[in-house]
């Protein structure tokens, strides 16, 4: 049992009309995992109770990854400056043929250090190898949605075996992990291996994550090829039908939008605004999709596009992007881009009722972020603050569930320094490209 007292922080929970603000000077009292009380500061500690100071600290939930490849930190910095084509063809998919499970648990090591670090205590992964990558998270102590990429390129065994995963590691790691298939995408998987994904993803009880109309050329290649859109593949080989995961979406149509509001009750999107930028793809409708009531998160998406997994810089860009696009200062105001960042990215995993608030009930997922840093003073503004301004290395502490990762910047979970020799060790033999090599070849 974990019982443990927070003195004197600052929150960041929901107001009376339910928008996120800051409640100052709290205690926040955690009880078996479970935050069980937030309140003025002053709460008399109990003897069983570790006490955490956190005076000149914002509380802020665990921020929630909705969308990345973890073990593609592997390649980070291997892949710049070039075309999405160029990008998987001649760099992505290349380079990743050379990855076996124990590169992928090193990988994982690394990019979930790196997002603890950053205050990610949630991720939604899209990977290979995954039983290395559940190894890793089940050290480390965070939470994720595992899903083993497939291809129909593979074959009905492989999607098997991808099946035979989620299987394996549904409700693993006490809890922690859960799973979902994982279809590359309607461009890499015919009508057939997506229904016959529905079908595994039906039988074992979880949901499927998948990339779709990442850009609008990969729209409106589909249209021409197949006569539908991406997200009408989904709808008709039965996709939308379970709680499915969409990762980019940068390549909405209007019809598109209508679809999945129809489905908003278990579908949710994904936003990696700072691949979206880098690799050209455009932006996400973020506004549009939140004036749906479909889930949004945030994620990252790959090291090898994004190059880090600093959740907060993705806040930023978020925020900016989408005013930016709109021409308009006034759209997505600093509650609604941190909404996006917590509570949208739970809620686009199915996890809504566990992680991404501050609220009694809620799983003790909290991050405390230093606010002694000179870039928060003055203080007028702890939202401005924490959306415009907020760094990862304002990063103090990290627990999950109650049980602390991450202190004064220490990390508790993981050796770091074992972990960057491993991965140093592996850097030659992993950045290799072997001409025509290639997992798969990307074709919109």
């Amino acid at each position: 049992m974990t019982d443990l007292l927070i003195r004197g922080c600052h929150a960041l929970v929901p107001d009376g009309s339910g928008a996120l603000g800051v409640a100052r000077d709290q205690d926040i009292r955690v009880r078996d995992s479970r935050i069980v009380s937030l309140q003025p500061t002053g709460t008399p500690p109990e003897p069983q109770d570790t006490v955490l100071d956190g005076q000149r600290m914002l509380a802020i939930p665990g921020l929630v990854n909705a969308h990345a490849h973890v073990a593609s930190v592997l390649f980070r910095g291997l892949a710049e400056d070039v075309s999405l084509e160029r990008w998987f063809n001649d760099f992505v998919w290349a380079l990743e043929g050379n990855l076996t499970e124990e590169d992928v648990y090193w990988g994982a090591q690394l990019g979930l250090l790196e997002m603890i670090e950053s205050g990610v205590t949630t991720v939604a992964d899209h990977s290979f190898f995954m039983d290395g990558v559940a190894r890793a998270v089940e050290e480390a102590g965070t939470r994720a949605q595992l899903g083993w990429t497939s291809f129909s390129s593979r074959g009905p065994a492989a999607l098997a075996e991808t099946a035979a995963f989620a299987q394996r590691w549904k409700g693993g790691a006490g809890g922690r992990v859960s799973t979902r298939l994982a279809p590359y995408s309607p461009y890499t998987c015919d009508d057939g291996t997506l229904r016959a994904v529905v079908e595994h993803a039906t039988r074992v009880g979880v949901g499927i994550h998948i990339h779709a109309a990442e850009e609008m050329n990969q729209t409106l290649a589909s249209a021409n090829r197949r006569g539908r859109t991406p997200v009408q593949v989904l709808q008709d080989t039965g996709v939308l039908g379970v709680p499915t995961l969409i990762a980019h979406a940068g390549g909405l149509m209007p019809q598109d939008l209508e679809l999945l509001a129809r489905h908003r009750a278990h579908v949710g999107i994904a936003h990696a605004p700072k691949t979206s930028l880098k690799l050209g793809l455009g932006l996400a409708p973020v506004r549009a999709l939140r004036k749906a009531r479909i889930p949004v998160g945030l994620g990252t998406a790959s090291a090898a596009s994004n190059y880090s997994f600093d959740l907060l810089e993705a806040l930023r860009l978020l925020a900016l992007s989408q005013k930016h696009d709109a021409l308009d200062p006034e759209v997505l105001p600093m509650t609604e881009a941190l909404d996006v960042a917590t509570r949208g990215g739970a809620a686009a995993l199915g996890l809504g009722t566990e992680v991404g608030t501050l609220a009694p009930g809620h799983q003790a997922d909290i991050v405390l972020l230093d606010l002694r840093g000179t870039h928060w003073h003055p203080p007028h503004n702890l939202l401005a603050g924490l959306v415009y301004g907020a760094r990862a290395s304002d990063v103090h502490t990290v627990l999950v569930g109650g049980r602390v990762l991450l202190r004064d910047r220490a990390p508790l979970t993981i050796d770091k320094e074992r972990v960057l020799e491993e991965v140093s060790r592996r850097m030659e033999r992993l950045a290799r490209r072997e001409p025509g090599a290639r997992l798969q070849r990307y074709a919109p």
